[in-house]
């Protein structure tokens, strides 16, 4: 059986790992110089591989996408990616957060590893090939240095990525291709992504490249789903971004997409309650300035204290008990979120409508789809990286389920 993978992300090399396992004759093709690069730079500051959330926990992060995702990781979860990252002479930790990463923290030593045993397992790797859809014989066909090429395969994984990141390959171009082919594709979208807010000019110049550190935000989706997470986030020139921001964004986008505008509300002091914070502004300030009287009462000075300054009004900031409120919850407005190439990842993709349990494309047999170009997203924190590798062991397997089916009913 030959099988051609088309991706060289985490997905699609899972594929390929499966694949071989599987017994196939793997060639796996990627439109870069190299694979993986995508995979690289976001472990450029720390590889977060997965999470040590509990089961139920770790599984509603992916929102509406749950039941889809589940069957996935019932297979290859977080414990069985750190079981192979180990297999691979990777050790892995969890850190304060929850998260895991390998011991080293780095992404290369892993990829090294991983390409090293596939191609001991018989993987040819052909780089510099884009996809361009199909022949007239209908085999997937491929732009490359050397003119149109097209290959010969029993069974097609697509593990394309989504539109985010196109300097690295994940640009979306697989979108009409599959249109032409009447595949069902849900709209891409940015994830985890930033947001512009459009800051007075003041603010901007003062406090652009500052962390806001610990706060609590609270977003709610046009369902009247309501998201409350705790982190840090940072002050961009035009809005806001980071971790905490990343893990509400499906809220926000959905939000903005359906009233014009997005709502955060930060609480700017989740170690403190509401009474004891009115208590503790109703206290006189004497001579002292109001933003000393905020970081000795309240502990919020620096950025914290500028975004009181720049979202809340005077009549407000004078009065402790609207005041205390505000802290404990600011609105944040948020005009739309930042272009899909700035995104950290994607949400929208192939439907999964258009699939059977094993990622096939039902109107197409032989044709698989994984990672991040099918319809489902996830924050940061090694959900979206787990799930990619899950995905790639259920269509790789798929794909060599289907063949060994097809090939019984010629026998028979």
């Amino acid at each position: 059986m030959k099988i051609a993978i088309i991706g060289g992300g985490p997905a699609g090399l899972m594929a390929a790992e499966t694949a071989l396992a599987g017994g196939a004759s793997v060639t796996l093709y990627d439109a870069m110089a190299s694979v993986g690069r995508k995979f690289l730079l976001a472990g450029k500051g720390g590889l977060n591989l997965t999470h040590s959330d509990p089961a139920d926990v770790f599984l509603a992060r992916y929102g509406e996408r749950t039941t889809k995702v589940a069957p996935w990781l019932n297979v290859f979860g977080p414990e069985a990616l750190r079981a192979w990252a180990q297999d691979l002479g990777v050790e892995t930790f969890v850190g304060s957060s929850g998260r895991i990463f390998p011991a080293d923290m780095k992404a290369a030593p892993l990829l090294r590893a991983w390409l090293r045993r596939l191609r001991q397992a018989g993987l040819t790797v052909q780089v510099r090939h884009r996809w361009r859809g199909w022949d007239g014989a209908g085999a997937p066909c491929f732009e490359t240095p050397h003119g149109a090429k097209s290959a010969e395969a029993d069974a097609v994984i697509l593990a394309l990525g989504g539109g985010s990141w196109p300097k690295l390959g994940s640009d979306g171009a697989w979108v009409p291709l599959l249109a032409e082919r009447t595949v069902p594709v849900a709209p891409l979208q940015p994830a985890n992504c930033g947001f512009d807010v459009g800051w007075t000019e003041h603010f901007r110049a003062k406090f652009a490249g500052h962390p806001v550190k610990t706060v609590g935000v609270v977003a709610k989706s046009p369902t009247g789903a309501v998201m409350r997470r705790m982190g840090e986030f940072v002050i961009t020139e035009t809005g806001v971004e980071g971790g905490v921001i990343y893990a509400v964004a499906s809220c926000l986008r959905d939000e903005i997409q359906a009233t014009g505008r997005g709502t955060l509300r930060l609480d700017l002091a989740p170690d403190r309650e509401l009474p004891r914070l009115i208590k503790d502004l109703s206290q006189p300030r004497g001579k002292r300035t109001m933003a000393t009287h905020l970081q000795r009462r309240a502990h919020i000075e620096g950025v914290k204290s500028g975004l009181l300054r720049e979202l809340v009004s005077k009549e407000d900031f004078a009065d402790p008990t609207r005041l205390a409120a505000s802290i404990k919850s600011l609105p944040l407005t948020l005009a739309s979120p930042r272009p899909l190439e700035e995104a950290i990842s994607t949400a929208g993709g192939v439907e999964f409508k258009a699939l059977d349990k094993r990622l096939m494309v039902r109107a197409l047999p032989g044709l698989f789809c994984a990672g991040e170009m099918l319809d489902w997203e996830a924050p940061t924190g090694g959900y979206l990286l787990t799930a990619c590798f899950a995905s790639g062991r259920i269509a790789g397997a798929g794909a060599i389920a289907w063949f060994k089916e097809r090939a019984g009913r010629v026998r028979s």
